[in-house]
């Protein structure tokens, strides 16, 4: 299948927020676009949110924890939890070890943090933030992409909600002009952005245009583009489809055909579907696109994300393939 990447351009970005319905592939997306990343030359930090990790299983290394650890050349991946990720992300903005022991040692500041309705979600997007911004005294950043996995619709709106109500509620201080600094990190298409995934079936399309709607729409958050993943490559045309789909039911019920009928049924209204699919997406989202194929395999680990991988290698160029 010959896929056309109409000027997606990632290359400049720093933050990659992958997001989409639940069981859409967000994980596998996430993968592939750090192994591309890291063969096109950069230091890239894949962040998942509280997940249940299997990263690690896709790309057949040891299991990834709570703190950044090495997957692969260039490439370092971890699983964020909130308590962690908020020590952590304390320890980085507050630099000075006797501050960060002062706030981070109290109990009650303690006890305020995590009863602070979203902090969860923002020592998460916080420590995400920082490292994809973040660089020392010489100048020098640790990642020059942060890919963050992130959770399914609903929690990733609301995790995307806490750095503005934050710059809203707040009282002027640490905390929110950090808020204020990843909000403008955010919203800058050159240098964040919201990479969608959708499969091509009709539920997952309905919860991609009210994702994408409230991406753009309520936050004005800049999406990278849209990748639908798992296409099964066309194998009938319209006429075909008409004929196979209803062959079964003209078959004897005792017919060595029926099974094998039957299938070719199922695949033509498979397609049917994926072709109203897309025709909704690119009619609804007139967005840039990559179409990840399904992959027809026993088990689904390293290889796979390595051909899905090679689809993204123009977009750190903007080349089209």
């Amino acid at each position: 299948m010959r896929v056309i990447v109409r000027s997606v351009n990632l290359g400049g970005r720093e933050f990659l927020f992958v997001c989409g319905k639940g069981g859409v592939g967000r994980t596998t997306v996430s993968a592939a676009l750090a192994l591309s990343a890291a063969r096109a030359g950069k230091r890239v930090l894949v962040a998942m949110c509280n997940t249940k990790e299997r990263l690690s299983q896709l790309l057949e290394v040891e299991p990834i924890g709570n703190e950044n650890q090495p997957v692969g050349p260039g490439f370092e991946a971890v699983n964020m939890t909130p308590e962690t990720a908020l020590q952590e992300y304390g320890r980085m903005i507050l630099r000075v070890r006797a501050l960060y022991r002062a706030v981070f040692g109290n109990r009650f500041v303690m006890a305020f943090l995590r009863g602070t309705p979203g902090m969860d979600a923002w020592s998460m997007l916080g420590k995400a933030y920082y490292h994809a911004s973040h660089r020392d005294r010489s100048g020098t950043k640790r990642y020059d992409l942060v890919i963050v996995d992130g959770p399914a619709t609903g929690h990733a709106l609301d995790m995307l909600r806490v750095p503005r109500v934050l710059c809203q509620i707040a009282p002027p201080g640490l905390l929110r002009s950090e808020a204020e600094a990843a909000w403008r990190m955010l919203t800058d298409p050159n240098r964040s952005g919201f990479v969608v995934v959708s499969l091509p079936e009709d539920m997952p399309v309905r919860e991609t245009l009210e994702l994408n709607g409230a991406l753009q729409g309520e936050l004005g958050l800049p999406i990278a583009g849209l990748v639908i993943n798992g296409v099964y490559p066309k194998l009938f045309e319209g006429s075909e489809r008409e004929f196979f789909i209803d062959l079964p039911q003209r078959l004897p019920a005792d017919s060595s055909l029926v099974d094998l009928a039957s299938a070719a049924r199922s695949r033509c209204i498979r397609e049917s579907v994926q072709e109203q699919s897309l025709a909704t997406l690119h009619a609804e989202l007139p967005t840039t696109s990559l179409r990840l194929p399904h992959i027809f395999a026993p088990e689904f680990g390293r290889a796979a994300i390595e051909t899905l991988s090679a689809r993204f290698d123009p977009c750190w160029d903007g080349v089209s393939q």
